[in-house]
């Protein structure tokens, strides 16, 4: 952890209960100034003309790589075909992910209609499943007991969480740094798998239609394979596509939290800090913004999570010489400087393992 970002966690104020319920920003808070600041430049208006190019784009390179794949017939080429579709699949969850922010459509009917076409339809991952965990994650950035997206399961994230380490978490924590990337190659069908498991959950909203949808994706998937190539060569692309998507997806989440300063109890910065200190920019030009979807710009997004991605650049100097105004850390690197970090920080926190130091 840094010692200014340390520091700023350590002295910041709570939020009022309200806030601290629902994860919203206070009338009158520091975060209410640069919102102003950010309205008045324009940059919350929405960018339809944008959004019907890059979403005709990607639709039209994936509607492009499965002709191409039904053309080529039973060949060993074809896994090359898996390796493109495995990043067509990771740019469609990255419409779907501003999609869910409601940056493509203001009213939420049409935005879940989409997000379950492109999520569930297109990719096989859950729409409801991951807008409700991103949410979360939204609310309590890198909150060790309330982000999702740091509770430990397979890596931990901490040396407390290091500590109460149990089957598979204790057995590869001390060495996690040098199992994340060939990890990565399975969190595909990871996503995959947890979008299922996530429709028996009681009280699951749409439950009928998510499970459709996923069983249309599931089987239209199958057929293809089994259709036009070799059972051989229908594992062997299944592995290649799924360890694209799931490296691609990885790599594009990695850099913004991994490595920043985590949260435990109640420590719980007003939103401003809570948002920035937990947050990590990555920065690079016009491919770096397309490979990461925008969310190289991942403090801004985090502050503005409905602010449309190509305002995401032009918001950057105004949310950073604020936060320079009020003497709050604002962390950006390059991209492999971004992953160097994250692994330096999954080898430390696996220490305790290393020590033999668990609970």
């Amino acid at each position: 952890m840094r010692p200014a970002a340390a520091a700023a966690l350590a002295t910041a104020a709570p939020l009022p209960d309200k806030a601290a319920d629902d994860g919203a920003p206070c009338e009158g808070s520091d975060f209410s100034a640069l919102s102003r600041r950010i309205t008045d430049s324009g940059l919350m208006k929405r960018r339809p003309g944008y959004y019907v190019a890059r979403i005709g784009g990607v639709a039209a390179l994936y509607i492009g790589a499965w002709t191409a794949f039904a053309m080529l017939g039973h060949t060993w080429w074809q896994l090359a075909i898996g390796g493109v579709l495995g990043v067509l699949f990771s740019q469609i969850a990255l419409v779907a992910h501003d999609i869910a922010h409601r940056q493509v459509f203001r009213l939420r009917r049409p935005s879940e209609a989409a997000g379950r076409i492109a999520g569930n339809l297109c990719v096989g991952m859950s729409y409801g499943w991951w807008q409700d965990k991103h949410t979360r994650h939204h609310a309590n950035p890198n909150h060790e007991e309330l982000d999702p997206d740091v509770s430990p399961d397979i890596l931990v994230w901490s040396q407390g969480q290091a500590r109460n380490a149990r089957g598979v978490a204790r057995w590869i924590g001390g060495r996690q740094a040098y199992w994340f990337f060939p990890l990565l190659t399975l969190e595909g069908m990871n996503l995959h798998v947890a979008g299922v498991r996530a429709l028996f959950r009681p009280a699951y909203k749409q439950r009928t239609l998510e499970a459709v949808l996923l069983g249309v994706h599931i089987a239209a998937y199958i057929t293809a394979l089994l259709l036009i190539l070799t059972p051989l060569q229908a594992l062997a692309f299944v592995a290649v596509h799924q360890a694209v998507f799931g490296v691609y997806m990885g790599c594009t989440f990695a850099p913004n939290h991994k490595g920043m300063p985590t949260l435990t109890g109640k420590d719980r910065p007003d939103f401003l800090r809570r948002q920035v200190l937990t947050s990590r920019n990555v920065r690079g030009g016009r491919l770096t913004d397309i490979a990461l979807g925008g969310l190289n710009y991942q403090i801004e997004h985090h502050l503005f999570p409905s602010m449309p991605t190509p305002h995401l650049r032009r918001a950057q100097p105004i949310v950073k010489a604020y936060c320079a105004e009020l003497g709050i850390a604002y962390a950006e690197s390059g991209l492999i400087s971004s992953y160097a970090q994250a692994l330096r920080h999954l080898h430390d926190v696996g220490a305790p393992l290393r020590a033999g130091t668990t609970t």
